[in-house]
């Protein structure tokens, strides 16, 4: 049991950074643990932050896959899918880009984009019927990608099931557009 705890009749209680570590650790698959730590962090439940010093303060075994996963987080991968990208990227000749940065027009917000390569004014987007099914969120993709599309940046749209399934698609696709695109000074990028 971890050193800070809390009991309510004849059930213990832990803080979140440890009981996620926990949930994680009992996952057979890197994919389940990769679900689960996205969500709780996503959901501002536990920082990345916590969820290291967690790591780092307990001996738990088996906790390498798990830190492998919180530097895909600290990377900036905020999904499953956003990591199935990034480790995509890494595996083929695409240059780096930066993993969810804030841009900025003018000092005022623009977006968020899962991936942005700024040399060349291209974001990818990871559009998964999860995150963006609903009426409500599917309206404010629709809005963010014209703003985005709106202050000349060129707007990739790939599925999780594209980027599992046909990679060779999403490479040759952001190829493309990186080699058409070109810098948008005017947009403030902040990692």
């Amino acid at each position: 049991m971890p050193d800070r705890f809390f009991l309510q009749g004849e059930i213990r209680f832990t803080m979140i950074p440890r009981a996620l570590a926990d949930a994680a650790l009992f996952e057979t698959s890197v994919r389940e643990q990769r679900t689960l730590v996205a969500n709780v962090i996503q959901q501002r439940r536990c920082t990345p932050e916590m969820l290291a010093a967690e790591l780092g303060a307990s001996r738990l075994r088996n906790a390498a896959a798990l830190r492998a996963i919180m530097a895909e987080v600290i990377e900036g991968a905020m999904s499953v899918a956003e990591a199935d990208l990034m480790h995509l990227i890494k595996r083929s000749s695409l240059p780096t880009p930066l993993y969810n940065p804030r841009l900025y027009v003018n000092g005022d917000f623009l977006a968020k984009p899962d991936a942005w390569w700024e040399d060349a004014g291209v974001v990818a987007e990871v559009d998964s019927r999860q995150w963006h099914l609903s009426p409500d969120a599917w309206e404010q993709t629709m809005r963010r990608h014209d703003r985005m599309g709106a202050a000349g940046i060129t707007v990739l749209h790939f599925s999780p099931n594209q980027i599992r399934n046909d990679p060779g698609f999403v490479v040759r696709t952001i190829q493309g557009a990186l080699g058409a695109g070109r810098p948008l000074p005017w947009i403030k990028t902040v990692p």
